[in-house]
């Protein structure tokens, strides 16, 4: 995801980290209601992931995934995180994804998360959900900014991208 590694580089430079993708953190996919824009297509598509993070993995996203799939993904993504950075002896590390894929991984994983919280928490990009703990142990929610960072002044709902960029441009 291009997005989200453009999203990622201002930290990876501040850290001087670089920057891994890993197929299980992409957004969730959107089955039969991909590219469209109209309010029910987008209520349909919260209302499924919402209930995913409510616990009902057998709701499909129309001709798309179940909760099952999304959470095996994503679940085994974020184990593989843990897993690198526990063998590199790094105590804090930071995922970036979809704030629909935060949103409903964190309403069911994280303690002081959950479906409710998720439903009325927007993530803008660049907002941030913080989170301690560990996959044996579980997640506890100990930050949670919707807002992106630098604030609303930066966020241009205009944009073909969150980013601001022309996506079509070379």
């Amino acid at each position: 995801m291009i997005r989200t590694q453009i999203t990622a580089a201002p930290l990876a430079r501040l850290h001087t980290l670089d920057i891994e993708v890993l197929d299980g953190l992409h957004e969730i996919e959107a089955g039969s209601l991909e590219k469209l824009t109209d309010h029910e297509s987008h209520k349909r598509y919260m209302g499924t992931v919402i209930s995913w993070a409510a616990g009902d993995l057998d709701r499909r996203m129309p001709a798309g995934p179940d909760g099952h799939a999304f959470f095996e993904r994503f679940d085994a993504a974020i184990a593989q995180v843990v897993e690198r950075a526990e063998r590199r002896d790094h105590g804090t590390v930071a995922v970036v994804s979809h704030g629909a894929a935060i949103r409903t991984w964190a309403g069911l994983r994280a303690d002081g998360a959950d479906h409710e919280f998720a439903a009325r928490h927007v993530l803008a990009n660049t907002g941030i959900v913080a989170l301690e703990g560990s996959m044996d142990s579980g997640w506890t929610l100990i930050h949670w900014d919707g807002s992106p960072v630098g604030g609303l002044t930066l966020a241009d709902p205009t944009a073909e991208d969150p980013t601001g960029r022309d996506v079509a441009a070379p």
